[in-house]
């Protein structure tokens, strides 16, 4: 099965490419194609439904797989960090700001603020919604993570929540870059990356037990910095993104094949001249998966992460990825 690669920059709009990356478009209209684009999300129950977030332009939506595109909703007060359809209802879509998190039950025509726990401050300035995810076991359960907030979580479908506390031993353990739920032998594990690795915690969010990765040669950090993680086929692989720092001069990719104990860095064709910062995988695409770097690299395998290629076409910078399968 073929795929479709859409990518978010941050002044260059958005990108789409066929058939795994071969041919490129910039969207040219009615989006601005040098607008910043910071997320992108596909409907699980329909793969050519995909949303993008613009910058000061609100939402828009695409039904054929991102060759056109429509405004969906206003919301343009605020930039939007993360979008996520919930699983269970395809109707219901979750846009994470900066700061804060909106819903909408009518596919994106409007939304609505959610009021949470999250922090309107934090040392950086204004903490973003880095990523929302609905338990794909419980569809009343919703996890929003935040740079810098830690991760917060709703057992009734948002209408209470509450924040996980610490993740760590200093505050910038909750400087939460990305975030997924695996699940495990043991039930449901938690997965977050933050600038000092991954940390997991199969006791629902009670406590954390971290992984740190080696630095880079030269690095003035004693670990790699952490970006996107994912753990997208239902078995014991999973995959960070890391980097040298953001934007970085060097990144790599970790891939562990027993649930996160260990990890080895995949050999990839080429060194990536940033830090590695998203990963897009699709259910119905399984071992495949794309990875991107901060300044426009894009490596994807369909090998369960055994070899990697390199696309020869390289964008500015990438802030979010995503493939559909495409007949």
């Amino acid at each position: 099965m073929s795929y479709t690669i859409a990518l978010g920059t941050v002044g260059g709009g958005l990108w789409v490419g066929y058939n795994g990356g071969e041919k490129w478009r910039q969207i040219q209209g009615p989006m601005d194609p040098e607008s910043n684009v910071r997320a992108l999300a596909s409907n699980p129950q329909n793969p050519e439904h995909l949303l993008a977030s613009v910058d000061g332009d609100g939402i828009y939506q695409s039904h054929d797989a991102g060759s056109h595109w429509e405004q969906a909703a206003e919301l343009t007060d605020r930039p939007i960090w993360s979008l996520a359809f919930d699983p269970h209802d395809s109707q219901r879509i979750y846009a994470g700001t900066r700061p804060g998190l909106f819903v909408s039950d009518d596919s994106g025509a409007s939304f609505t603020e959610m009021e949470t726990t999250m922090s309107d401050r934090c040392p950086i300035g204004v903490p973003r919604t880095t990523n929302v995810v609905v338990d794909p076991n419980d569809p009343a359960t919703i996890y929003a993570s935040v740079e810098i907030d830690g991760l917060h979580r709703s057992r009734d479908r948002g209408v209470t929540w509450e924040s996980l506390g610490a993740l760590g031993p200093s505050e910038f353990y909750n400087d939460v870059h990305g975030f997924t739920i695996r699940n495990n032998d043991a039930g449901t594990e938690l997965l977050v990356t933050s600038p000092f690795g991954l940390g997991r915690s199969n006791d629902d969010g009670a406590t954390w037990d971290w992984h740190e990765f080696k630095p880079f040669e030269g690095s003035k950090f004693e670990f790699a910095y952490s970006r996107c993680v994912r753990a997208p086929w239902g078995d014991d692989i999973v995959i960070v993104c890391v980097g040298d720092y953001i934007p970085g001069r060097t990144g790599a990719i970790e891939i562990s094949r027993d649930g996160g104990e260990t990890f080895q860095r995949a050999e990839l064709p080429e060194t990536p001249k940033a830090t590695m910062y998203w990963l897009a995988t699709h259910e119905e695409l399984p071992g495949v998966v794309a990875a991107t770097s901060v300044y426009g690299q894009i490596y994807v395998s369909d090998d369960f992460c055994e070899t990697w290629s390199k696309l020869e076409r390289e964008l500015g910078e990438i802030r979010c990825a995503l493939i559909v399968p495409t007949q």
